[in-house]
């Protein structure tokens, strides 16, 4: 009796032990979940889009459920490369941006109002994410309004003599009488002209040969408002529906991320 005795005192204590391992476990894996959906919540609109590897064309957001609403079956997957993907968001805080060009639409944001057709603003950032911008009221020096921009880096990594020179070239720049207010063109002397001719006068200083519109254009703005243009289109069907199905995955290389002009 003895020994029953002892045995049943020891299974009790294994699983008391077990229970413990899985209350442990449990916590761990919540914690885990609450991590994922912390780095996937986005700050303004609250969604990341989700790649589905396992149902190739399926794309959906973040949620809390673990089915898709497609199909109801479980996204969960044994296989890493199965494993849900996110997809890239193209727009940025341009605020949190240093020495970079940027394009907002001059109305709105991208996600909510543009249609593709609208007016672009476009404007440039100091080391502190200060936003440099020529409108009819002359430079404007925004401190908010850039937050969901499309941003090109102007400076390549580990140029920092050029950095700590930035603000004073961009300031000089923009106080210069050729961007007063009176000035101002819709189509001739604008906001791109102010931009682009500031990168201009740094490739110069650089002694790098400078670019024209067309060729600033095709080559650093076009690539990534194709991005954007594709990532609005899956947005707003996926806010719609909750999902969006596509017949064939973009293989599209994405401009790359870290190169700058200068």
């Amino acid at each position: 009796m003895e020994d029953k005795f002892d045995n049943m005192s020891k299974n009790q204590e294994e699983m008391k032990k077990n229970q413990e391992e899985m209350k442990n476990d449990t916590a761990t894996v919540k914690n885990s979940i609450e991590s994922i959906k912390s780095r996937l919540e986005e700050a303004e609109d609250g969604i990341k889009l989700l790649k589905f590897q396992k149902f190739r064309n399926y794309i959906g957001k973040f949620v809390r459920a673990a089915m898709l609403p497609l199909c109801r079956q479980d996204v969960g997957s044994r296989k890493l490369e199965e494993a849900p993907v996110s997809i890239a968001n193209p727009f940025t805080n341009g605020h949190q941006e240093k020495c970079s060009f940027l394009l907002r639409p001059t109305q709105g944001t991208f996600l909510r109002e543009y249609d593709g057709r609208s007016d672009l603003h476009v404007g440039i950032t100091n080391t502190n994410g200060v936003v440099y911008n020529y409108t009819v009221h002359g430079v404007q020096r925004d401190e908010a309004g850039w937050e969901q921009s499309v941003s090109i880096p102007l400076l390549q990594p580990g140029m920092f003599g050029l950095m700590d020179q930035w603000d004073k070239y961009l300031e000089d720049f923009s106080t210069s009488g050729a961007w007063l207010p009176h000035r101002y063109e819709e189509e001739h002397h604008n906001c791109y002209s102010y931009t682009l001719t500031f990168i201009n006068c740094i490739l110069t200083t650089e002694g790098k040969e400078q670019l024209d519109k067309n060729e600033f254009t095709e080559k650093f703005v076009v690539p990534r408002t194709r991005k954007a243009s594709k990532y609005i289109t899956l947005y707003r069907a996926i806010e719609e529906r909750g999902f969006y199905v596509i017949d064939h995955p973009d293989q599209e290389p994405s401009p790359p991320p870290g190169s700058g002009l200068c």
